[in-house]
């Protein structure tokens, strides 16, 4: 039985209060993991830790330093890349395929951005004769990152990495189901030598009450959170009090309009790849299918038949296309949504327990629902599963319009051999993300970020470092020579 402790200004150890916790299996239930549950006292450690290594440090004046722990980081995780997806796939159900992919993306993000760490530029001007200004680009200060459970170290590194690579110093707060893979990446941090005492520190908790007090805390500068709408608002609320600087990816329901253009085939299988990976279970994944009528039979027809095929399975089994959900809670959830679809829904593809694979995990086979109402909680609710609606619609002002009837805005996809078209509905969708002719292709180069409630800043790319960085205003006057 594996246990994750917490990592506190450079020392190892449990919790204050001595809680543990316990991992169990998305497979079949089962304890896979225990973790040291933190409490407020843990909390205000690792913050001061944090404070200390930035206030009297050299971490924020050490690009080159920071820009070799990145890529040190990066190497690191390549060379435990096995175990680590081990751990992955053990407490978030995700196939090994999906685990190693993580661990892949995790390492470029820190590589791009140990890039950036030695490219952050301030600017001087003579505003009149003699008058100086310069502007300098300086790191907020310590930055709390809260992390999900549905892709840890991929999600860690896109906060972690800028911040880092601006100055910042970190409290991170794992999600205790992947407590464990959190705590083995930081193990390898730990021994990285470049990295100062207390710049990260690391803990884990069953409830809220430590990221109540990263929040609430006027030690911590800027918080990173990646989870689900109405704790981003939460946070949003509880930070005010100190002006909080906040970056937040929150919740979306990804709309994906296939216009009669669109290589049909290719379409279908393109959807169904973003609507499936990790099993639905990303804030991302292809949700609502928006189809023109001309070809709704076919994406219908093509749509029933792939994801019948997209089977469940265990996620070592090189035959499984999708593992199972978090938890049984996740799988009830789901099984109860596809009921929701609204008057005049049809069922076309029912959501069901696979009886070949464990009762007590979190397994359940791919749904399609066709729907009528765009006001139906399937298209207005984060489904975050393996359940796809379908609307059909007359026109691209129709689909565009029930696209954006959504509180949601994170990102969009568009099926469309005809460019012109694909480009003109791309601009009017209110999303932070249109992707044409693919899904759910991420870069760390290029940013990515919600409208509405699915968010506030951007991640990734150069924006991703702008939001660890503030701007200081220094003016100094120059003795000019009298004219002669």
């Amino acid at each position: 039985m594996k246990h994750a402790s917490l990592w506190i200004d450079g020392q190892w150890r449990d919790g204050a209060q001595g809680r543990t916790s316990e991992v169990l299996s998305p497979s079949n239930g089962e304890v896979v993991a225990t973790y040291a549950d933190a409490d407020v006292q843990d909390t205000d450690a690792a913050i001061a830790a944090a404070r200390n290594a930035f206030d009297h440090g050299t971490w924020s004046r050490s690009p080159r330093q920071r820009a070799a722990f990145l890529l040190a980081l990066a190497n690191g995780l390549e060379a435990a890349s096995e175990p680590l997806a081990e751990e992955i796939s053990a407490t978030n159900g995700k196939l090994m395929s999906e685990a190693r992919h993580e661990i892949v993306a995790a390492a470029s993000e820190l590589r791009y951005y140990a890039g950036l760490a030695r490219n952050i530029f301030g600017r001087v001007t003579e505003i009149e004769p003699g008058l100086m200004a310069m502007l300098a680009r300086e790191p907020l200060g310590v930055a709390a990152i809260i992390v999900p459970w549905n892709a840890p170290l991929t999600l860690l590194a896109r906060s972690l990495a800028p911040a880092l690579a601006a100055g910042c110093t970190c409290v991170i707060k794992s999600a205790g189901q992947t407590s464990l893979p959190t705590e083995g990446a930081m193990r390898i941090a730990s021994e990285i030598p470049t990295l100062p005492r207390g710049v990260l520190n690391l803990i884990a908790e069953s409830g809220n009450r430590c990221g109540q007090r990263l929040v609430e805390s006027p030690d911590v500068d800027m918080v990173s959170y990646t989870g689900s709408t109405p704790v981003g608002k939460a946070i949003m609320a509880a930070g005010s009090a100190t002006l909080k600087r906040l970056n937040l990816e929150l919740g979306g329901n990804a709309p994906v309009l296939v216009l009669p253009s669109a290589r049909i085939p290719t379409a279908v299988d393109g959807i169904v790849r973003g609507a499936l990976s990790y099993a639905g279970q990303v804030c991302v994944a292809a949700s609502r299918v928006i189809v023109h009528q001309d070809v709704a039979d076919q994406i219908r027809a093509g749509l029933v038949e792939r994801l019948k095929a997209h089977t469940p399975g265990m996620p070592h089994d090189p035959a499984a296309r999708m593992g199972p959900l978090i938890n049984r809670a996740s799988r009830e959830r789901i099984l109860s949504l596809q009921d929701s679809g609204g008057e005049g829904a049809i069922n076309r593809l029912a959501c069901t327990v696979p009886a070949h694979l464990p009762a007590k995990g979190g397994f359940v086979t791919a749904g399609l629902v066709e729907v009528k109402d765009p006001s139906s909680p399937l298209m207005q609710d984060e489904v975050f599963g393996p359940l796809l609606s379908l609307t059909v619609c007359a026109n691209e002002r129709e689909m565009a319009a029930v696209a954006n009837h959504s509180r949601f805005g994170l990102a969009a996809g568009v099926w469309s051999e005809d460019l012109g078209q694909a480009q003109r509905l791309a601009r009017n969708l209110r999303t932070g993300t249109v992707w044409i002719n693919g899904h759910m292709r991420l870069f760390a180069e290029i940013e990515t970020g919600g409208y509405k409630d699915s968010g506030i800043g951007r991640l990734h790319g150069v924006e991703g470092l702008e939001a660890f960085l503030q701007t200081k205003h220094v003016s100094w006057q120059l003795a000019v020579p009298s004219e002669t």
